[in-house]
C-alpha cells in the first residue's frame, strides 16, 4: 500500500519502521528536518519537510494516489485538519488519526461522514490507561492483550522458581490444569531470544511466557506458570496529566487511588474531575517524604506516568525501595524500555509501543480485526476473519496441521461465536472463525495475510 504519514515522533517513526519492513511504500512528513534525516537513513521510506495540513506539502506527499493517511503529529487541530484536506482535495480511502484531548473524542458526531472526515481515531492516552487497567486485574503478568471481544486473552508472565510447571516439558502443561482448562503456549523469551515452543520445550526459570486461553482460565493458567500473587487493592498514580487522570477515574470505583501531582492548579481541576474516592496529594513523586505519607510501603501498585522519563524512572525506584510492592513505569523514549525493565522497575510501559497495535489493525491487509505488538515490538500477535470456503481460502476447511504456515508463526487459537478453541492439529477452520496468530519474524507478515485473503470466485 502507498501510506502517507503525518508526524515523525516516537508513534510516526515506530510505524514506519513497522510498515517499511513489509514493503509498503510510506512517505513520513513532518517539520524536523534531523529527525527525517535519521529515518530516511535507517529506513526506507520518502520524506517531505512542511505542515503536514497544507495543502502542497501533501499533494508533494503524493496524497492524489495514497492509499491510506496516518495523522499522528502532536497537535489534534493538525490531524484533523489535514484528514479533511486528504478527503476533499485527493479522496483518500483511509484516514486514520491521533486524537488526543477527551474535549473531541467524547463527541463522536464530531467525526465520520458527516463531521471531520475520519474513518478511525487513536487515543494513545486511552490505549495506555487500558493497557494499565489490564495488568491490574491480573497481578503478575507482564502483558495482557485482548482478542474476539474480550473472549479470550494473550498474557506474558515470567516463570519463576516454585511454578509448577517450571522445569517441565510444556507437553505436561495440560496434564497440570484441570478438567475443561485448556491453553497454548505461543511464545518463550529466554535472555531475550525468541523460541517457538514445541512438546519437549522446557520452561525455564525467568523465562518470559506468553500464553493464550480463555479470558475465565487465564487465573488458573497463570498459576501453574507462577506462585499466585494477592489482588491489587491500593495504586499509587505519580503525574496527574491525560493518563493519570483518565487512569484514576476508570480505577477509582475498584481500588484505593491516590494521586500524586506537583502542579496545584493542576490538582485542584483533578480533585473537581475525578470523585472523593480519589485522594488528590499536591507536590513531587521524587520526595521521599511526601511517598511516605502516601503510605507507600503499603501500597500494592505504583503507577509513575508524568511527561518525563527522568522523573518517572527515579521515583519509580524510590517507590520500590520504600516498599511499593509492583511499580510500572511510563517511559516515553522506546529505546530506554528494555534498559530499565527489571532495573528496579518490574514493567515499563512505552505509549509508542503500545498504540502501534491499535493503528497496525487498520494497515493490514485481509479482514483483520485486532493487532498487538509483543514484547515491545520483538513479534506480533494478530487476530485474522477467515472467509470464503475451501475454494476460495487457503485455511477455510482445513485442520490446522494442514495450513501452510509461514516459518515462525502458529496459531494460538480459534474463536468461533461464544467458544475458545485451543489450536490443536486436528481442529477444522470454519468461515467467520476469528484466527489468533503469533508471528516471531516481522518479515513474515505479509505471508500471514495473503493467508487470509480470499480468490476473486468469493465475490
Amino acid at each position: 500500500m502507498k501510506i502517507i504519514i503525518l508526524g515523525a515522533g516516537q508513534v510516526g517513526g515506530t510505524l514506519a519502521e513497522h510498515l517499511a519492513t513489509e514493503g509498503n511504500d510510506i512517505t513520513v512528513v513532518d517539520t524536523d528536518r534531523e529527525r527525517l534525516k535519521e529515518l530516511q537513513n535507517r529506513l526506507d521510506i520518502r520524506t517531505v519537510r512542511g505542515k503536514a495540513s497544507f495543502p502542497h506539502v501533501l499533494t508533494q506527499a503524493g496524497g492524489d494516489d495514497a492509499d491510506m493517511l496516518v495523522a499522528v503529529t502532536n497537535s489534534d487541530e493538525v490531524n484533523m485538519v489535514a484528514c479533511q484536506v486528504a478527503h476533499s482535495l485527493f479522496k483518500t480511502p483511509t484516514k486514520i488519526s491521533r486524537i488526543r484531548a477527551q474535549e473531541y473524542t467524547q463527541y463522536h458526531e464530531l467525526f465520520g461522514n458527516q463531521g471531520v472526515p475520519i474513518d478511525v481515531f487513536i487515543s494513545p492516552e486511552q490505549v495506555v490507561t487500558n493497557y494499565i487497567k489490564r495488568l491490574l486485574e491480573f497481578p503478575g503478568a507482564l502483558q495482557v492483550l485482548d482478542f474476539a471481544n474480550n473472549k479470550a486473552k494473550l498474557v506474558g508472565v515470567k516463570a519463576y522458581y516454585g511454578g509448577p510447571l517450571v522445569g517441565q516439558e510444556l507437553r505436561y502443561l495440560r496434564e497440570h490444569l484441570k478438567s475443561g482448562v485448556d491453553t497454548r503456549v505461543a511464545a518463550i523469551y529466554r535472555q531475550g531470544q525468541a523460541i517457538l515452543p514445541a512438546a519437549d520445550t522446557v520452561i525455564e526459570v525467568d523465562d518470559e511466557v506468553f500464553f493464550i486461553a480463555a479470558t475465565k482460565d487465564i487465573r488458573t493458567v497463570m498459576a501453574e506458570m507462577r506462585r499466585s500473587e494477592q489482588p491489587y487493592k491500593r495504586v499509587i498514580i505519580a503525574g496527574g496529566g491525560n493518563i493519570g487522570a483518565r487512569l484514576a477515574q476508570v480505577l477509582e470505583p475498584f481500588y484505593n487511588v491516590k494521586l500524586i501531582d506537583h502542579n496545584l492548579n493542576r490538582c485542584e481541576r483533578l480533585s473537581e474531575k475525578v470523585k472523593s474516592k480519589t485522594i488528590i496529594m499536591n507536590g513531587s513523586a521524587t520526595d521521599k517524604e511526601l511517598l511516605l505519607e502516601a503510605n507507600i510501603e503499603n501500597t500494592d501498585v505504583f503507577c509513575a506516568l508524568t511527561n518525563d522519563d527522568e522523573v518517572n524512572v527515579m521515583s519509580s525506584m524510590l517507590a520500590k525501595q520504600l516498599g511499593a510492592r509492583k511499580v510500572m513505569t511510563l517511559i516515553n523514549k522506546a529505546q530506554y524500555v528494555d534498559l530499565v525493565q527489571g532495573q528496579g522497575i518490574d514493567i515499563a510501559i512505552s505509549p509508542s509501543q503500545t498504540t502501534i497495535g491499535s493503528l497496525l489493525t487498520h494497515v493490514r491487509r485481509g479482514d483483520v480485526a485486532n493487532v498487538h505488538s509483543l514484547r515491545r515490538g520483538a513479534a506480533e500477535a494478530i487476530e485474522a476473519i477467515a472467509h470464503g470456503d475451501k475454494n476460495t481460502s487457503k485455511v477455510v476447511g482445513r485442520r490446522l496441521d494442514q495450513i501452510d504456515l509461514p516459518e515462525g508463526s502458529t496459531i494460538g487459537a480459534i474463536v468461533r461465536n461464544e467458544q475458545v478453541l485451543i489450536a490443536h492439529g486436528d481442529v477444522v477452520v470454519e468461515s467467520e472463525d476469528h484466527v489468533i496468530l503469533f508471528v516471531l519474524d516481522k518479515k513474515r507478515i505479509p505471508e500471514v495475510e495473503r493467508l487470509f485473503q480470499v480468490e476473486l470466485g468469493f465475490f
